[in-house]
């Protein structure tokens, strides 16, 4: 299915999913009336604490996307202001992100703010849903190697919030803010919030990479295992081991997965919630276990590199003998006639 999106973009929707976001990846197009069951992924964070089904209808909604591999924050943030947007001021060592207001909000019990991450990464916090797919087409504009539609959608994290009395805090799967706060002070907890969802939605994304890398790979051991042959040429090998080693940069280095970023340095109460977030969404584990992942399917293409080259050898071999065998032959011919 191909739709046009407001900003003139086309994109696509395919049933298949394309083996990489190193490519292009694309979910099944949803068909109305139908849900689309999920195939089996890495993400499905171990989640205690569950809110029930019936959701208090106060609750409002926080909504992470990853949506590219980068924004370009400068040209975003003056498209924003000239859309009627307003920038919230961020302290200076929160570089990477841009934080936006809105005047309209889903629900009047909390401000409309909109934090958007260099590394790809939007969150709406109380953003109408008109409001909402209006920035998400502001957006394209301003993406660096962008996601595919259908798995932007597919790969988010949805949680509630509410503003209550007490202190902020992450409670059976739902924010609640404090009423005491100075707004100020509210904007940073909602940054830090922020911070831990975009993790895992980048994350997410990357599960998905991997899973498909995995698919196409999995029939090598079998092939192994039966004493047949692998079609698999030297070339391609390299490119298997291109995308390994990509994923690995993007999970490892370029993203603060490992590790809590120098923001919250000095800032011991939002890196309590930055670091309780993390924790109710199973970063670290999810970490882990692609990390095992990524590890096995290296030594399964370190395995197939290896044969590869032996291959190439033993022919180098063959040909060399074959080359002393002529030549032995001439000299004998020349001996005898």
């Amino acid at each position: 299915m191909l739709t046009t999106c407001g900003s003139g973009q086309k994109r696509f929707y395919s049933p298949d999913l394309v083996k990489s976001v190193l490519n292009p990846v694309l979910k099944p197009a949803v068909v109305p009336g139908k849900r689309v069951p999920k195939g089996p992924r890495t993400k499905q964070p171990s989640r205690t604490n569950q809110p029930s089904v019936n959701v208090d209808k106060d609750m409002m909604l926080c909504i992470a996307y990853a949506t590219a591999d980068q924004y370009h924050l400068p040209t975003l943030c003056h498209d924003l202001i000239s859309h009627g947007f307003h920038e919230i001021d961020l302290p200076r060592d929160a570089s990477n992100v841009l934080g936006i207001s809105t005047d309209v909000a889903a629900k009047p019990d909390d401000d409309a703010l909109m934090f958007f991450f260099r590394e790809g990464s939007v969150v709406f916090w109380n953003v109408e849903e008109k409001m909402m797919k209006r920035v998400m087409r502001i957006l394209e504009h301003h993406e660096i190697q962008p996601y595919e539609v259908a798995l932007v959608h597919w790969e988010n994290e949805e949680i509630n919030y509410t503003v209550g009395e007490g202190n902020t805090k992450l409670e059976r799967g739902n924010f609640i803010l404090s009423d005491a706060m100075d707004q100020h002070e509210a904007v940073l907890e909602k940054f830090a919030f922020s911070n831990a969802l975009c993790l895992s939605v980048k994350l997410a994304i990357w599960e998905v990479a991997l899973d498909s890398f995995v698919e196409s790979i999995q029939s090598i051991p079998e092939t192994l295992k039966s004493g047949n042959r692998v079609k698999l040429s030297s070339a391609e090998v390299m490119k298997k081991i291109g995308e390994l080693f990509t994923l690995r940069h993007c999970i490892n280095l370029r993203s603060d997965l490992l590790m809590t970023p120098d923001f919250y340095w000095d800032r011991e109460n939002l890196e309590k919630l930055y670091d309780k977030t993390c924790q109710y969404l199973s970063i670290n584990r999810r970490v882990n276990v692609v990390n095992e992942k990524l590890e096995h399917c290296t030594q399964l293409v370190d395995l197939m590199r290896s044969h590869l080259s032996e291959k190439h050898s033993l022919r180098l071999e063959w040909m060399i003998i074959i080359l002393i065998a002529i030549e032995v032959m001439f000299e004998l011919g020349k001996m005898i006639f």
